[in-house]
This record gives C-alpha cells, structure tokens and sequence, in this order.
C-alpha cells in the first residue's frame, strides 16, 4: 500500500488515494514514514496529524480513544505459504508480518484471536522465516502480493486463495476537537472522489505496474545461463591456461635451442657445450678427453678484406669439418667469433695427424681453392684432461687452460697447436692480478716514472730524458715491463697507464721548470692510445695548459708498429701535434718493416736508431754501412737523429764518427728514479 519510488517519495495505492482525498478536502497531503513500532504509539505523537492505514477505531498506547474515517479502500488480505505446503486452520496459524503492518495487525488479531503473528523489518526477512519453518505463513494485502510476487526470487511461494479476507482501508486521529474537524473534512473527500478514480489507482499499482527486477534479481532469473557461462569460462580459462602452458614450453624449448646452439654454424654455445661436456665426463668417467682451443689468427683481416660473408662461410666450413670427424662421444663448441673448443678423446699421435689432415688442412687452404687469397693461420691449444677435472668438472676451468697454450702459440707469431702446462697457468694468473691491481697501482703510486737521460757525446751535457715505467708491487716487488707491459696491452689498459706516466713527467717538468731549469722529457705514445675516439693531440695540449708548460719541453714517441696498423690516422695526429709545437720522434727506427715508408709519409723531427744493427746477428760491417747512411739520410731530410741502446764506447765513438752525436744507453746512463736523475743534474749543472 506504501512503498518508495524512485526518487525516494512515497507512493503506493494507499499514498495517491490520500492524496486524491485530501485534494478533496482542501489539504495539502505530506507523508511521513512513522518511527514507531505500532499504530497506537504513532497516535500520541503529536507531530502527525491522522495515521493510516486503520482498519477499525482501536486505542492508542497512552490509552486515548480514536476515530476513524470512512473506508477508502476494501482492501483484501492474503496468506502466501512455501510451495506446496498444506495450511491448518487460519486461526491456529503462526504468521509472519511487516512491521509497517502493525495497525493491521490489530485487526486482524481481533479477527482471529487464535493467531501468533510476528514481526519482520522487510519482505526478505519474512521470507526467509517462511522457508526455514520459522513461521506457516506471511500476510500482507494482496496489492503487495501481486507486486512482490512476481519477483524471480520468490517464485517458490503461493497464494493461499481460500484463505482470503478483506479489512478496511481508514485514517484515523486521536478523538479530540482538532480529530474531529480533520476526520469529517476526509470524509467529504472520500464521499467526493468519484470510485472510478479509485479504482484507477488500484489498477495503477497493481495489474498496470510490471516488478522492477534489480541487479540481483537478474542474477537469480538467469542463474542457469550464468552458471553455464562460469563453467564454459571456466573450460576456456582452464584451455587457455594449459595451451599457454604447451606455448611456454615450446618457447622454453626455442630458447633453450638459441641458447644452446649457435645459430651460424649449428655447433654448441658455450651454454651447450658447458653441458654436454658434463654429460660426457659424468657418462664416461674412465675415458681419457682432451679440450682444445682453436682460433683464426688475423680474421679480422679476413672480415676487412674479403668481406664478412666470406668470413662466415669460413666459420661454417670449419665446424663442418669439424663435425665430420667426430662421434656422439665428443662435442664442438663456438665460444665468440672464430674461437671454436673442442672435446675430443685422447688419441694416439697418429689420431692428431689425421685430425690435421682431415679438417684443419681443408681449413688452411679454404681460400686458396677459391682463389681469393692466401692460407689460413689457425693456432690451437691442447689441455689435457686430469682424473681430478673427471671428479670435480669445471668447465670454464679446462677452456681457460687450453687458452692459455692458444695464447703461447699466437703470442709466439706461429701457427700450429701446442700443450698446456702448468707454467703457463701460473704466467696467465700472475698477469690476471697484475691487470686487476693497476687502478690501485695508479692510485696508490705503485708504479713509478724513471728517466733515462739522453746525452750529447761531444760535451756531456744532458740533453734530455726518456720517461721509463717501473712497478715496485705492494706483493710481487719490483716488476720488469716485460712482466706488465704484454699483459696491459692484451686487456686494452696501456692507455690508463700512459695517462698516468704522462700525467707524472708533467707534474716533474712544471717542478723543475719553477725551480729555473728549462729540461725535455720523451715520452711514449703506444699505437693503442691512437683511436678516432681519442683526440691525443689535443689530451697532451691539455697537459701543457694545466702545467703551464712549453709544447718543445714533451717530445712524443711513436713506433712504427703504429703506422702499420692506422697509417693515416697518425699521420693526421702527428701533423696535429707539430701544430701545437711538440716534438716528434721515431722510436725504434729499423727495426720493424715500414720504417723508411714512415719516414716518407709521417712527419717527424726526430729519428731514434734502434742499434741493434751494429749488436745484433749478421755481417757487423755491412750493419756499419746502414747505420752511416741511415744518418746520412736523416741529416739529408732535416731531421735530428739520436742513438738507443750504445753500450760500449766502441760504438759511440762510431757514431760520434758518422755525424750522430746524441746517444742513449747503459754506457753513459742507466734508468733511474726521479730523485737520483736530479740528483745527477745538480751535479753535472755545477760542474
């Protein structure tokens, strides 16, 4: 009879009827939902002015008479049971109803005395004491019935047709003055409202007015599609879920090939070939292996001349071979580039030469068959394999071994093969440490400048010095350059160290030069300290700025090894460098292959005569005779030449005789420390 629409107003056919009523009557209707538990207490309060609905005139709770209005509405009342569920004697029932109810409920108790009715906050909570036997029965007008019944929700329940009354529908007020006019005005409403109209209300609320199913209510109405739904959606999830599982796996798989295999040649990875090497061990333990390590000497050369095709076609060519000759016992792996490792039984000498024969031969002569170009150089190291390396298998550990016997070959400017052996190991761990302790080296002025000065033969007089690195090792000692030189050089650091020993020489010339001696110093520039990347011209020009130094006071030595390698890139930083003032030199002139070709294209101030023509193996005179006219060349082109390596006064009163009067070497001077070279300055400067 009452309810909220949409807005939150409240409506119902009993709400329009008061309102079409009291239109009537001349009042202006407005609803309030009442707090209180009953009727009667709603009838002391005095903020209302009639309470409805009343079925007939009842007291109110402080004990005060009422009176009611005509009837608006025969309303019929209806007993709806769970399913199909038989009902006793109405006046034996226990029922269930609304609170809302509760002046109904006062009727219907003095209809039937015999009934237990109880209260419910809202339509769901009454239903649900329907369906778990705590009441036989809910009550409620039949305009409800016919609304809320046509929830999804509720479609086990069922009127209860022959138990069917009706009870007035009336408004009633406290019986005072102020009741009295009120209750009469609605009367002539009620009289004046024609029944047609009422009747519509009726119809509006109930046959005209469809149920408004909420979210919940669709849940319940398709909740076979919906359970249908979670279970095929269940199906796929579970499809989709196991197919990405076969995905995963088969991309695992694809992975593991890429990672395992290399994709130029179809050999192993280092990944691969690490694992199958400890298969085969774990497998045949007893079986005596070999690993070697092979590579290709210059194939850069290769890649730069003839093209990196032609490079990769050689790659795939070799672990052709390779594989030819192998069983399903070894295993052949391409580690980087055209370094190949390979696990192979122990044989017999005669197993090795047909290996040579076999593979590495074809290899050798891959370009000659083609006509493209000379023999390929291959330089291999052997390890062979320990009971211990059976027991404890390290891989990596027994590559690096095999390594290092490839280094020796290569290191040696040979090809071929050659065994390890524990020297070696020792050697490549010393120069481990060595590369790893050059930043704490530097740091903390481990290694040390010297100077070896350079003389004039004729007066005496020092001329000049050459900038020498010595290392005296916080745990090894004093260290040759032979023994840290090759080692920085193969891990790319001599240009760290030159940094440093050019930094030290600079700190020592801005020394002297604010104590008022004007000195030179020759320092190295190694052919790795010159890159594109590096602008060296411009690094020392730095150098002289930050020392406030003069460009002649740092002459630079550069050895033919690097013209051989960048020819036209040191050009250009040689004329960059005579640019800024400073003095060039040749080191080691003659003792390489390009010299002269240098000496045409470089420019240069001075040319420093490796001696080694007059000390080393040959016909002494015909060494003589290049000497003189390599002199005489020099002094022809306008350049200053001076001598390295004189160890005997033989040989400088020689070239004293020849025109080349600036010499250096253990005759007149040995290296030494910084301290001792200024030392020996003082000295002669105050003879």
């Amino acid at each position: 009879m009452f309810y909220l629409d949409d807005e939150g107003r409240i409506t119902g056919i009993g709400a329009d009827m008061m309102r079409a009523v009291s239109e009537e009557a001349g009042y202006d209707v407005n609803f309030k939902r009442i707090n209180e538990v009953t009727l009667k207490e709603a009838l002391d309060n005095e903020e209302y002015d009639v309470v409805m609905p009343f079925g007939s005139a009842i007291s109110s709770a402080a004990g005060y008479e009422t009176i009611v209005s005509e009837n608006l509405l025969q309303t019929p009342f209806t007993l709806v049971k769970g399913g199909d569920r038989n009902l006793s004697s109405i006046n034996e029932l226990k029922v269930g109803m609304l609170k809302s109810l509760g002046g109904a409920a006062e009727t219907v108790k003095q209809i039937f005395p015999g009934m237990e009715i109880v209260f419910y906050a809202n339509m769901d909570d009454s239903v649900k004491a329907l369906r778990v036997g705590e009441v036989d029965a809910l009550l409620n007008n039949s305009y409800v019935w016919s609304y809320v019944l046509q929830k999804p929700a509720y479609g086990d329940l069922s009127v209860q047709p022959s138990n069917m009354f009706s009870m007035d529908f009336r408004v009633g007020s406290l019986d005072t003055p102020k009741g009295h006019e009120i209750i009469e005005r609605l009367n002539t409403g009620i009289a004046a409202v024609p029944d047609t109209h009422l009747q519509a209300i009726v119809l509006d609320h109930t046959s005209r007015k469809l149920y408004k199913y909420d979210f919940y209510d669709y849940l319940y109405q398709y909740r076979l599609f919906l359970i249908f739904g979670v279970m095929l959606f269940t199906a796929l999830i579970i499809i989709t879920t196991m197919r990405m599982r076969v995905m995963r796996l088969e991309q695992e798989e694809k992975v593991r090939q890429l990672i395992d295999r290399d994709p130029l040649t179809g050999v192993l990875s280092l990944n691969g070939f690490r694992k199958r090497v400890e298969e085969l061990l774990r497998e045949h333990p007893d079986v005596p292996y070999l690993i070697s390590y092979n590579n290709i000497k210059n194939f850069k050369y290769i890649n730069d001349s003839l093209g990196m095709t032609a490079g990769d076609d050689l790659l795939r060519f070799w672990a052709q071979k390779s594989m030819e000759v192998m069983t399903d016992e070894d295993a052949i792996g391409r580690i980087e580039g055209d370094h190949f490792v390979v696990l192979r039984k122990a044989g017999s000498d005669e197993k090795m030469l047909r290996d040579e024969i076999d593979v590495f031969e074809p290899v050798r002569n891959y370009f000659i068959e083609k006509g493209k170009g000379n023999k390929v150089q291959i330089c291999s190291g052997v390890y062979v394999l320990t009971p211990r390396d059976h027991q404890n298998i390290d891989v990596d550990h027994m590559i690096d071994f095999a390594r290092v016997a490839e280094k020796r070959v290569r290191d040696n400017k040979k090809e071929g093969y050659e065994f390890y052996n524990p020297e070696q190991w020792e050697r490549g761990k010393k120069s481990a440490h060595i590369i790893a302790h050059l930043p704490v080296a530097i740091k903390d002025e481990e290694i040390q400048v010297w100077y070896q000065p350079q003389v004039n033969y004729e007066t005496g007089k020092i001329t000049g010095a050459e900038a020498l690195c010595r290392w005296n090792h916080s745990r090894l000692g004093w260290l040759r350059p032979v023994e840290f030189i090759p080692a920085l050089e193969d891990a790319g650091l001599i240009y760290d160290l030159d940094c440093y020993v050019w930094e030290r020489v600079c700190k020592d010339l801005k020394k002297w030069k604010d104590q008022g001696k004007y000195r030179s110093v020759s320092v190295n520039l190694a052919r790795c300290d010159i890159s594109e990347e590096r602008n060296i011209s411009g690094h020392f020009y730095d150098l002289i700025k930050k020392y406030d130094l003069e460009p002649d006071q740092l002459h630079i030595e550069i050895t033919e090894t690097a013209y051989t390698e960048e020819p036209e890139l040191l050009k250009k930083t040689t004329e960059k460098l005579r640019e800024f003032g400073f003095h060039v030199e040749m080191d080691d002139f003659g003792s390489g292959y390009s010299s002269l070709s240098m000496l045409k294209e470089v420019p240069m101030d001075r040319i420093k005569l490796d001696f080694r023509f007059l000390t080393g193996a040959g016909d002494p005179e015909k060494g003589r005779i290049i000497v003189s006219n390599i002199i005489k060349m020099v002094h022809s082109l306008g350049m200053d030449i001076i001598a390295e390596g004189v160890e005997k006064i033989t040989q400088a009163d020689y070239l004293k005789a020849q025109g080349c009067i600036e010499m250096q070497g253990y005759y007149f001077y040995k290296p030494m420390p910084v301290s001792e070279f200024e030392e020996l300055n003082n000295r002669i400067e105050a003879e």
